[in-house]
């Protein structure tokens, strides 16, 4: 299988200045991703990975030039149209993806978010597996139980008054269809959905989940998701031996 891994991040930020190049726990950020992807390929040597890095930071390019685990990484330059803050992501790697797949015609197109290291080597391989499974899965991204549900106990403003976002009658929590929240950690993408037009987004094709443990769904936007992720991950990593793993090689890159 051809996989194309992809990392995406820009140099600004309006939430937390230059958090892609933060060190998280005296490691770069970036590390924790890319000795996931390491892993991967260590598990894997039948599969030929690619992994490919999409910033308008120079800094970030020479980060990542610094490691000795993952090599052959291709460098791919932001484009201004999608620099900004209001650019979609899935843009982003659309493009990284048409960049690369004239070297190779690419089985998974698998991004993983800089800003959600929490992840371990099992979590991608559940991913990269449940797209594969099912031929009509447009991607598959990963998710926790929801702690709230928009049927019961989330609301939203209604011209003067709150109202609940699904309207229903349940009464009880349990009634309520199970809900999932997006952690931002792993979206693994069909290259034929990328090929098309995405005119909607991503949420209104057809989806796939694989669900994570629930480390809170902290994605890094501010100094203090940054705190907090520091501390959970030094937590996480003494009680979760697979991303204690992670974790141990991203510190030696």
């Amino acid at each position: 299988m051809n996989i194309l891994f992809t990392i995406c991040g820009r140099g600004g930020s309006k939430g937390l200045k230059n958090k892609n190049l933060k060190k998280m726990n005296g490691v770069p950020l970036v590390y924790y991703t890319l000795a996931v992807i390491r892993l991967y390929q260590e598990a894997h040597p039948w599969d030929a990975v690619k992994v490919a890095v999409n910033t308008d930071s120079q800094e970030l390019f020479e980060t990542i030039r610094s490691q000795k685990a993952v090599f052959d990484i291709q460098e791919v330059e932001r484009k201004g149209a999608l620099a900004g803050d209001r650019a979609a992501k899935v843009d982003v790697i659309k493009d990284t993806y048409l960049k690369c797949r004239n070297q190779v015609a690419f089985d998974v197109v698998v991004d993983l978010d800089i800003t959600s290291p929490m992840r371990r080597l099992k979590d991608v391989e559940e991913a990269v597996r449940a797209l594969k499974e099912d031929a009509g899965c447009d991607l598959v991204f990963s998710v926790v139980p929801a702690r709230r549900s928009p049927y019961f106990n989330m609301v939203e403003k209604r011209q003067a008054y709150y109202r609940k976002i699904c309207p229903s009658r349940y009464t009880a929590r349990q009634q309520a269809p199970k809900a999932y929240e997006l952690n931002a950690s792993i979206y693994a993408y069909n290259p034929e959905f990328l090929e098309r037009e995405i005119e909607k987004t991503i949420l209104d094709y057809n989806c796939g989940i694989v669900e994570m443990p629930d480390y809170l769904v902290l994605d890094i936007d501010s100094e203090e998701d940054f705190r907090r992720m520091s501390m959970l991950m030094e937590y996480f990593g003494r009680e979760d031996r697979e991303l204690a793993r992670v974790m141990e090689l991203a510190g030696n890159l």
